[in-house]
């Protein structure tokens, strides 16, 4: 190291300047709103059914059952599952205050991370796990041996997120750009 005009040097070389690379942009194509619009319309309808369950607008829960007058979100449906082939299984979980949060936690979560396409990976990966227990609570099936919404809805969440559907009409690439996300892309 040598003294030069009061600072100091090095021999090493001097750092290469940051070249900051602009990806070129690019339209986004029309199917890519396609599943945009289906993220926030699955996405819709688990916020739907959150909200539903809270407030009991009479829809699918009536007044008097709303969880804000005491009622329980999963007890309607799990206990309508007695005579089915896991009824037993899942008609004890029924009205649990632990299975009522967890249940009300993953409705508020998947459907706000699939309105605003963060997170996909995890709201695709219990959103379909939700969505298969609720199926397999109704075993065997009314209408169909095997298939039924819960399974359709499963599928279209593991297509959302394989087709990275939150980048559009959603935060999915300024969320993919994050730090936390570059960390840990299970986040992504």
């Amino acid at each position: 190291m040598t003294l030069t005009e009061g600072r100091h040097q090095t021999d090493a070389a001097p750092h290469p300047p940051v070249v900051k690379i602009e990806h070129p942009r690019r339209e986004t194509r029309p199917v890519e709103y396609v599943w945009g619009v289906a993220r926030i319309a699955i996405g819709w309808v688990f916020l739907w059914a959150l909200l539903d369950k809270i407030f009991g607008w009479g829809l699918a829960t009536p007044a008097n059952r709303a969880w804000i007058h005491g009622g329980s979100p999963t007890t309607g449906f799990l206990k309508g599952t007695t005579d089915h082939t896991f009824g037993g299984f899942f008609a004890n979980l029924a009205g649990q205050p632990w299975i009522d949060w967890l249940f009300m936690i993953g409705l508020l979560s998947i459907g706000t991370a699939l309105i605003l396409g963060a997170g996909m990976k995890i709201a695709a990966t219990t959103g379909g796990l939700l969505l298969v227990f609720m199926w397999a609570a109704e075993l065997p099936l009314a209408n169909n041996p095997f298939i039924d919404e819960h399974i359709i809805y499963a599928i279209v969440l593991a297509g959302l997120a394989l087709v990275g559907a939150g980048n559009t009409l959603g935060i999915g690439g300024w969320w993919s750009d994050t730090e936390v996300v570059k960390r840990y892309p299970i986040l992504k």
